[in-house]
């Protein structure tokens, strides 16, 4: 029986390239289940590619053959590659830090590098800018298939050669969680940051007191305020900021219908991090931050 097989580009589908990759696996096997998990990551994005891995392959099921081509340096002596995850699921993808979250939060078992000359698609060998179509589709149907197994995609390599990008693990100091901006909820611009909820209850934080946001880019700070850390958006009026736990199961920001990332040109990834610390509550009897409310009334 064929496992699911999953595709994430920064191709867009205003072209063929996407329809091609699904060509190439329909050639393999015309029965094989294929989904998108995205097709709209910024291109040359690796970091995005890499957060929404993590963010989709947990609801998938074990054995699910996952491609990732975010490849600015297809072409080059980068290694293409097939990691194993301990959840056992298969990524086929660059090397080049695509699968730095996956590595980080679910952890890798064993990476093997494709070997091109048996795991290519026939007679595109003259080719070396379409490694989505001609290596990775072709590649990740024959496995999601069972005409090879992971052993034959091609040779171990070391999983501590493997490319991670730079990142910061959330932490606690003096009285201050420190994390970064992982993501962008990209439609509704919130800001999602890699402090998980186990970390912020450490604080004693409950719903409805007030926080402190502290976001920089680099050492240069970008927005510092006070908000209230709510269940939903339903506690904060529409206009206002709330910090909230996002579907990940981490920490988030947010203004209740509007975008936090456009309103202060916020960005993401290892040089934007984020600081939460408790401050005193004050709010008014409809539960509006009042802190919030002045600060506003003071721009």
């Amino acid at each position: 029986m064929s496992q699911a097989l999953v595709l994430q580009t920064d191709f867009g589908l205003s072209d063929g390239a996407v329809n091609a990759m699904y060509g190439v696996a329909h050639s393999v096997n015309q029965t094989l289940p294929i989904y998108d998990l995205t097709h709209d990551i910024p291109p040359f994005n690796i970091w995005e590619a890499s957060y929404r891995l993590l963010q989709t392959c947990n609801y998938w099921p074990r054995e699910t053959v996952f491609v990732s081509v975010v490849d600015p340096g297809v072409g080059s002596e980068r290694k293409s590659v097939v990691a194993k995850t301990t959840t056992n699921q298969y990524i086929v993808t660059p090397d080049n830090g695509t699968l730095t979250h996956i590595s980080q939060s679910i952890g890798l078992v064993e990476v093997r590098a494709i070997d091109e000359r048996t795991n290519r698609l026939p007679k595109s060998g003259a080719s070396h800018t379409f490694h989505g179509r001609d290596i990775y589709a072709y590649t990740a149907a024959r496995l999601a298939s069972k005409e090879i197994t992971f052993e034959q995609v091609g040779p171990q390599i070391d999983l501590n050669s493997i490319i991670n990008l730079c990142s910061q693990k959330a932490d606690i100091e003096n009285g201050e969680i420190r994390g970064i901006i992982d993501i962008l909820d990209v439609r509704f611009g919130n800001l999602w940051s890699n402090i998980s909820r186990d970390l912020f209850e450490k604080q004693k934080i409950n719903y409805g007191e007030t926080v402190e946001i502290v976001i920089k880019h680099g050492n240069r700070k970008v927005y510092v305020n006070q908000m209230t850390y709510g269940r939903s958006f339903a506690d904060t009026r529409i206009g206002q900021p709330i910090v909230y736990v996002n579907s990940l199961d981490n920490m988030a920001v947010a203004i209740n219908q509007g975008s936090f990332a456009k309103a202060y040109n916020i960005g993401t990834g290892s040089n934007w991090s984020i600081a939460i610390r408790k401050t005193e509550s004050t709010y008014s009897k409809n539960g509006i931050n009042l802190a919030t409310r002045q600060h506003q009334q003071q721009q």
